[in-house]
């Protein structure tokens, strides 16, 4: 059999990149594909004190174990089943539970930071970029971490101001170059998911 057909998704934070990638999930069917999240590869900051773990930039390429992903996804690129990690974002530690990836013939990749790193972005078969403006992304992150993450407004505001729009400066917008395909991220995008869908199913009806 041949190797799964891995496609990355990045874009900035709040762009809409996690809503396509599980649009495409739910679309192409959990038994057809694996999806797998960069943020589940947060290095662990248990041994820091909760005070320097809020203060950490977890916008910055250093505070991702990109090498194990790359790992990971070699080993389903050869069929060899994974387990990924799994991330506490309220404490800002990795918790001691993994969740089983299989070898699916579509492997997705979502993050903010897969192009920016060479070794990892090689190995994606097709890189989109999910484009959407800055106050578009920066209230949908504001929603997301007030609700999911048990944030406050001020806390998100900060952390938007002082390292989320530098760090999308300096690695996210110019990695959007390495993207073979940038679509809206908007929920009423029907052409670019329809396109996507037809590319995977031809895809995963070939492995």
């Amino acid at each position: 059999m041949t190797k799964p057909y891995i496609l990355g998704i990045a874009g900035g934070s709040g762009s809409g990149k996690t809503t396509l990638a599980q649009n495409l999930l739910t679309a192409l069917g959990k038994h057809q594909t694996s999806l797998i999240p960069h943020d589940a590869y947060y290095k662990d900051l248990s041994h820091l004190s909760p005070e320097m773990r809020a203060q950490t930039n977890v916008d910055h390429p250093n505070t991702l174990e990109t090498e194990l992903l790359i790992t990971h996804l070699q080993s389903l690129s050869n069929r060899h089943p994974i387990q990924m990690p799994t991330y506490d974002f309220t404490t800002h530690t990795r918790t001691p539970k993994t969740i089983p990836i299989h070898p699916y013939p579509i492997i997705i990749v979502e993050g903010i930071l897969l192009f920016e790193n060479p070794h990892l972005r090689n190995l994606f078969h097709l890189k989109i970029f999910v484009d959407a403006p800055a106050d578009i992304r920066f209230i949908r992150r504001l929603n997301r971490d007030v609700s999911e993450r048990g944030r406050t407004p001020e806390s998100v505001t900060h952390q938007y101001l002082t390292t989320v729009r530098p760090m999308h400066d300096t690695f996210v917008e110019p990695s959007r170059k390495h993207a073979d395909l940038i679509v809206l991220g908007e929920s009423t995008n029907h052409l670019a998911i329809l396109f996507l869908l037809s590319h995977l199913k031809n895809m995963a009806s070939s492995t």
